[in-house]
């Protein structure tokens, strides 16, 4: 299809698809008016009718009054009624006594039933299923002494005549219904104001609708079922023709037609005027495409078009200087997707990892708000790491980190000291929430324990595997169970639905999950720490010794501070090896690094480099502060002798006791960027100033001298081959090397 002719029918679409739609809406709604019309001609006629109906009832009453108060008077009964049929006021009147035993009827009455107007069931016997015959009012017979003589009806006939009458007050057609059944069972014309087919038409409408409900005919006719009432007894239909606005709708189809024509022409000739400067622009475009950046479009008029031309024009310049500019940082471009490809198939953020988990599981569940808590190793105590859903739902508008429950309390606690599942409704199962716990009408809640990742994969050991809910309760843990790690809890489901046992799967499966992530980052920080701390005195090693001096330097020539470099070294450490072993050697080790650390302040940074050398970093300190901290450290290590326990000795015979071991601590002090300009060059100046303490005597601190730090060694030196991490913390750890430089012990 061509671009014209799409415009054309789009104009047309645009154009036509008002007018139709208006005049679908015009159509529609003179229906409906018409139909509302006629529903409030039916309620009317309807309540006309009724009118009418007890109008003749109370002048039925009051005929059966006239006679039975003759009859009280002591006229015989044939005479009175004689009297009520001669003056019109009813058709046939009928005397019975207190049994219901007919004493008297006029000749010629209607045939049975009556249709009562007290609403009762009809005066005479006989079923109604064939229509009333008449309609009737009953009043007691009483002597003069209040005595009950029986019972007095005046009734009307039933005929066309009354029927008509009814019609002429209604203004619609009556048609009386057979039976007097207030039910929808099926009725029949027993006698009707319409015509042929119709009177048929309208009695099966009358069937199929409620009492005082408005149905149509097949032949368009409007229909209203009434049933009897009080006053009322008659069971009828009213029908009216439905009105027919023909003229109306030739004219919409008129106008529909004229608007469809002009459409028409209007489309072509727009059309036409367009079509034509965007061909040209067609072409430029086609030789852009194949490369001719070059291709320019004629602007003849300086409409929408035109400066789309120029628009074209103008992006086809620019496009030739972006081109080499795109093709240069593609491969960039690919470079730093790579990048972000790994960092997020690699990444070991924990709260981001739990974060998704949770936002999986409410999808996956369809639940409002959802919350992970782990277990604080410190305390035993339950904190929230991340949550979503979750305003409006905690106390005070707390933030989900600051969410502290203890195990054991409330309902999270609760399953994390059972390890049991739990789900159902808290104003039904129970239990009472803690009151750090979010607010919610049913809950679902798992705890994950850690566990291998071969009992995970063959789904035995699955955190979570316990559940208690509204009717059970679960198995008792075995012995040796794992502590649970945390919680996984969602809250109140979408459409207030409770939580299924296929939601508890599904949350089962994301726990674990979630103790699969929990155990990976812990691991990786275990390994991360161990590969960076010395195991037997837990400072930091030689690995983090280079990195964290690196970036120590950076920070103090970012922020122009300065940096003080300590090198400690045990005198005559080897003695302590050859009197008492390795074992106490180890003692002596720990017990000095215990010293040193609690020597500096919290920012400083130790470090173990290799036998008896420790290193300790003080940001933002110069030579002064690092002459007081170096005494410091002097003085704490010197301070109390080491108690070396018998069982670490070489030989535990001579002396069972423990025996104090003297230690003394020589120190070498550098401070960047003075005495270097590198982070390897101020450590090589600190291990000068150390050699400088060692030559000095021992036992004490020495600050670089300005000659040596003028040409320290280009980097620090490699540490021993019995650095930590080279082989392990008994017997060996403190051994050492044959030294790069003697420093006479």
């Amino acid at each position: 299809m061509t671009l014209r002719g799409r415009l054309t029918g789009a104009f047309l679409a645009v154009v036509l698809g008002p007018v139709l739609i208006g005049a679908v809406f015009v159509g529609g709604t003179v229906a409906e008016v018409n139909r509302h019309r006629s529903v409030e001609r039916l309620d009317l006629a309807a309540s006309a009718v009724r009118t009418s109906i007890g109008a003749l009832c109370r002048q039925l009453r009051s005929a059966a009054q006239t006679a039975a108060v003759l009859v009280a008077a002591g006229e015989p009964a044939e005479a009175a009624s004689r009297r009520v049929v001669d003056q019109g006021l009813a058709s046939a009147v009928r005397f019975a006594d207190p049994s219901g035993t007919t004493t008297f009827l006029t000749s010629g009455a209607p045939a049975g039933p009556w249709a009562d107007c007290s609403g009762a069931a009809g005066a005479t016997d006989g079923s109604a299923s064939a229509g009333y015959r008449a309609i009737a009012a009953r009043v007691d017979l009483r002597d003069a002494a209040g005595n009950g003589l029986g019972h007095v009806w005046a009734a009307r006939t039933l005929d066309l005549v009354v029927l008509r009458r009814l019609a002429d007050s209604a203004g619609a057609s009556v048609t009386l219904l057979a039976g007097a059944d207030v039910t929808n069972a099926p009725v029949a014309p027993a006698l009707t104001t319409e015509t042929g087919d119709a009177a048929v038409g309208v009695a099966a409408a009358a069937a199929r609708a409620l009492p005082g409900d408005v149905t149509r005919t097949r032949d368009g006719r409007y229909v209203r079922r009434e049933t009897p009432a009080p006053d009322q007894p008659l069971p009828f239909a009213l029908s009216i023709p439905a009105p027919r606005p023909d003229g109306l709708y030739a004219v919409l189809v008129a106008l529909v037609a004229g608007a469809a024509l002009l459409a028409v022409a209007v489309a072509w000739w727009l059309a036409r005027s367009t079509t034509r400067p965007l061909a040209e622009l067609a072409a430029a475009v086609d030789r852009a495409a194949g490369g001719d950046l070059d291709a320019r479009v004629p602007v003849h008029r300086w409409d929408e078009v035109g400066r789309l031309a120029a628009a074209f024009n103008r992006m086809t310049h620019e496009t030739r200087r972006y081109v080499q500019a795109l093709t240069a940082s593609r491969d960039q471009l690919r470079g730093h997707l790579g990048v972000l490809g790994d960092t997020l198939s690699s990444t070991h953020d924990l709260g981001r990892i739990l974060q998704v988990l949770l936002r999986t599981a409410l999808n996956a569940t369809g639940a409002r708000a959802g919350l992970v808590l782990l277990v604080d190793p410190t305390d035993g105590v339950l904190v929230g790491q991340c949550g979503e859903g979750l305003a409006g739902r905690l106390p005070d508008g707390q933030d989900v980190t600051a969410i502290r429950v203890p195990v054991g309390d409330g309902l999270l606690g609760g399953v994390a000291a059972s390890r049991e599942a739990r789900r159902g409704r808290v104003d039904r199962d129970g239990p009472v929430l803690s009151t750090a716990e979010p607010r919610c009408v049913t809950y679902m809640a798992v705890p994950f324990s850690a566990a291998s990742r071969s009992a995970l994969a063959s789904g035995a050991g699955t955190p979570g595997d316990e559940v208690t809910g509204a009717a059970g309760t679960a198995d008792p843990l075995p012995p040796g169970a794992p502590p649970a790690l945390g919680v996984l809890a969602l809250y109140d489901r979408l459409g207030d639905d409770e939580f299924d046992d296929a939601d508890l799967t599904t949350l089962r499966t994301f726990a674990g999950q979630a103790a699969v992530a929990v155990d990976n980052v812990r691991m990786h920080e275990e390994a991360q720490r161990l590969s960076m701390t010395d195991p037997l005195t837990g400072l930091l090693n030689y690995r983090s010794l280079t990195e964290s001096l690196r970036r120590e330097v950076e920070r103090a020539n970012r922020f122009g501070h300065t940096l003080g470099v300590l090198a400690l070294d045990l005198d005559r450490f080897k003695t302590v090896n050859d009197s008492y072993g390795h074992l106490a050697g180890d003692a002596v080790l720990a017990e000095c690094a215990r010293r040193i650390r609690g020597a500096v302040r919290e920012v400083d940074l130790t470090f173990r480099r290799s036998g008896e050398e420790f290193v300790v970093l003080l940001p933002e300190t110069d030579a002064a502060g690092a002459a007081v901290v170096a005494e410091r450290l002097r003085r704490a290590v010197r301070s109390t002798p080491v108690l070396v326990p018998a069982g670490l000795r070489r030989s535990q015979a001579a002396v069972p006791a423990d025996i104090p071991v003297s230690v003394t601590v020589s120190i070498g002090i550098a401070v960047y960027p003075d005495h270097g300009d590198t982070g390897p060059r101020v450590l090589a100046a600190a291990d000068n100033a150390l050699y400088a303490a060692k030559a000095a005597g021992r036992d004490a601190y020495r600050l670089v001298a300005v000659a040596e730090a003028a040409h320290p060694p280009a980097q620090a030196p490699a540490p021993d081959a019995g650095a930590p991490g080279a082989e392990g913390t008994g017997g060996v750890a403190n051994r050492r090397q044959p030294p790069r430089q003697s420093r006479g012990g």
